[in-house]
């Protein structure tokens, strides 16, 4: 099943896992397809990033920010990734994607893709940064104004020293993406 066939899957189950609240999980069970593999007969690397856009859109549609990004004219944007892979996961195995909102800070999101096999042990992680862009005032969104426009009362709390790391190590390497145009 390619990606357009999950995430069809995912959005015409969102109603019936709920209303994404922060804090929660979205949890997204998968089977590792012959179009998912490599030559090692597991999950390709790119699978997992693409797997992680399910997990993340489904956080989207069920929190409700597809509907005021529509609204606005504002689109969520990634920023960056990082994964780490530390288990296979084999040819017709079933996985989890366990996807998270961890926390924000100004136009920043970190969030957090867990994939998680059936004995509940961790083949990999994937941190993402994201925010979301508004074209008509070119500029990205404070996070606090997305949350009070969900109509959600929560505050961020404050980034672990890993989330820290991350999002200093992000803002070098896109500086120098962008130093080497």
């Amino acid at each position: 099943m390619y990606v357009w066939l999950r995430l069809a899957r995912m959005m015409a189950t969102a109603k019936s896992r709920g209303r994404y609240r922060m804090g929660d999980e979205s949890r997204l069970t998968f089977r590792c397809l012959p179009t998912d593999i490599d030559s090692n007969l597991h999950l390709n690397n790119a699978r997992y990033m693409m797997l992680a856009d399910v997990g993340r859109i489904d956080i989207f549609a069920r929190a409700g920010l597809i509907a005021l990004a529509r609204k606005h004219r504002w689109a969520p944007m990634m920023g960056g990734l990082q994964a780490v892979y530390v288990r296979e996961i084999r040819l017709w195995k079933k996985f989890e994607v366990v996807s998270t909102v961890e926390t924000w800070e100004d136009t920043q999101v970190i969030g957090r893709h867990r994939f998680v096999l059936e004995d509940g042990r961790t083949a990999a992680l994937v941190m993402t940064t994201a925010g979301v862009y508004d074209f008509g005032a070119r500029r990205f969104v404070p996070i606090d104004e997305v949350v009070g426009n969900l109509g959600v009362d929560a505050k961020p709390r404050q980034p672990t020293e890993e989330e820290r790391t991350f999002m200093a190590s992000h803002g070098r390497l896109r500086q120098l993406a962008k130093d080497a145009t």
